[in-house]
């Protein structure tokens, strides 16, 4: 399922597929707001979404062989809930 099939899935809840589009639109981006603030957005039964740190290391670099060196960035990570790991067994 991509995105277009997602709002597709909500046009059939809402009265348009504009008004399913500006929806999904609108989740994703407060979920990905949230995101930024290195603040959680946990949905009871679906999961949480929430911000990693991941420590710099090192790296190669495919093409050359050459060492680099790959900086500390924050990533999101996703954990399943209880429901949806029961749901996908």
């Amino acid at each position: 399922m991509n995105k277009a099939d997602l709002v597709n899935e909500v046009a059939k809840v809402v009265k348009t597929k504009k008004e399913a589009q500006e929806v999904v639109d609108c989740v994703f981006s407060t979920i990905t707001g949230a995101l930024k603030k290195k603040d959680d957005v946990t949905l009871i039964g679906f999961g949480t979404f929430k911000t990693s740190k991941r420590a710099a290391r090192s790296g190669r670099n495919p093409q050359t062989g050459e060492k680099i060196q790959i900086g500390a960035r924050n990533v999101p990570k996703f954990i399943p809930g209880k429901a949806l790991k029961d749901a996908v067994k």
